[in-house]
């Protein structure tokens, strides 16, 4: 008499702890490795204008002035004495590209002209202000 002997089959368990430990460890080397940037912004109140129309540009430089009269070109902060200089190296790579100024609503009239100034000195004529 022959008897058959039948096994149980085993359960398998995945083990999900070294998934974690590596996990852990991958998360701790993107943080360390991590190149953080400080993003500077200025805080606009732009001026509301009751006849503004929907412009889209495709491409465009973005200057920006505060009411205390700082300068953002692109997001990045530049000193008044070093905005000529800097539009010029933008004008061969920004050949049709519109300059958008975004002014605060209380920025002196003279910082406004100064920067449209210094656009058309550089060759850029194609300017437009934001608006609300």
């Amino acid at each position: 008499m022959a008897t058959t002997l039948t096994r149980k089959p085993r359960k398998v368990v995945i083990n999900i702890v070294p998934l974690v430990d590596v996990l852990i460890v991958l998360i701790f080397f993107f943080l360390m490795t991590m190149q953080f940037r400080n993003i500077t912004t200025l805080n606009l109140t732009l001026p509301k204008i009751e006849t503004a129309g929907q412009n889209k540009f495709d491409k465009n430089i973005v200057i920006e002035i505060g009411q205390d009269g700082a300068i953002l070109v692109n997001g990045e902060s530049i000193e008044r004495d070093q905005l000529p200089p800097a539009l010029r190296q933008l004008k061969p790579v920004a050949d049709e590209i519109t300059v958008l100024i975004r002014a605060d609503e209380d920025t002196l009239l003279k910082n406004l002209t100064f920067i449209m100034d210094s656009c058309r000195k550089s060759g850029l004529d194609k300017i437009r202000l934001q608006s609300r």
